[in-house]
C-alpha cells in the first residue's frame, strides 16, 4: 500500500526508493473503520493525514445541531484541520472515516522533522497546499455563484466518484441543504 504514496509523491518530486523508504519512516499507517472518528471537535488536531484507502470526511455540528461537512479526502488525498495542527489549538471540526480506510499518519514534530531532513518535502508540502487552497477559493466560488441544483450538477459532472460513493446525506451535507431537496433535486432530474 506505501507504493500509493510513493507514486503519488513522484508526480511532484523525484526520489529514489532509499529515500522513499526513510520518507515512511516519518509516518504511521493506521486502518480505520466507517465512521471512526480520527478527532473530535475540542481536541488539539495533532496529526495530518494521507488516505491510501477508502474515504474520510472533516464536519463541524452547526447552531442547530445539523452536521456540516466541509471536505472529504478520498485516495491520494491530505486531510487535517489546519489551524488546530499548526497553532495547536483545539479544533472546531471532526474527522471521521466515511469508508473502511487505511490512511499514513504523520504528527506536527514528525513532519517538522521529515521537512529538516529532506527539503525537497517542504516543496511537495508547498504544492499540495497551493491545490487545496486553490480549490477552497473555487468551493467559495461555486457556494456564492451556483444555485444549490447547479452546484449540485457540477459535482455529479467533475466528481462522480463521490456521488456514486459517498452517502446522498453527506453529499446533501456538504453542499449546504437537506437530504431532503437532494432528493427532490435528484427525482426532478429522473422525470
Amino acid at each position: 500500500m506505501s507504493q500509493v504514496f510513493h507514486h503519488h509523491l513522484e508526480k511532484f518530486i523525484k526520489i529514489d526508493e532509499i529515500e522513499f523508504t526513510s520518507i515512511l519512516s516519518f509516518f504511521k499507517t493506521i486502518k480505520v473503520k466507517k465512521k471512526e472518528d480520527l478527532v473530535l471537535e475540542g481536541q488539539i488536531c495533532k496529526t495530518n493525514f494521507f488516505v491510501l484507502n477508502g474515504c474520510l470526511r472533516k464536519y463541524f455540528i452547526n447552531n442547530k445541531g445539523i452536521e456540516q461537512t466541509t471536505e472529504f479526502a478520498i485516495e491520494n488525498w491530505w486531510i487535517t484541520d489546519n489551524i488546530s495542527y499548526e497553532q495547536e489549538t483545539p479544533t472546531a471540526f471532526y474527522i471521521q472515516a466515511v469508508e473502511n480506510s487505511e490512511i499514513l499518519v504523520i504528527d506536527k514534530y514528525s513532519q517538522e522533522k521529515l521537512l529538516k531532513d529532506f527539503p525537497k518535502m517542504e516543496r511537495y508540502f508547498r504544492f499540495i497546499y497551493q491545490r487545496a487552497y486553490a480549490a477552497s477559493q473555487i468551493r467559495m466560488k461555486y457556494l456564492y455563484d451556483f444555485t444549490k441544483e447547479e452546484f449540485y450538477d457540477h459535482l455529479c459532472k467533475n466528481h462522480p466518484e463521490f456521488v456514486q460513493r459517498v452517502p446522498q446525506y453527506l453529499i446533501a451535507s456538504f453542499l449546504g441543504f437537506t437530504p431532503e431537496y437532494l432528493s427532490e433535486i435528484r427525482n426532478k432530474k429522473r422525470s
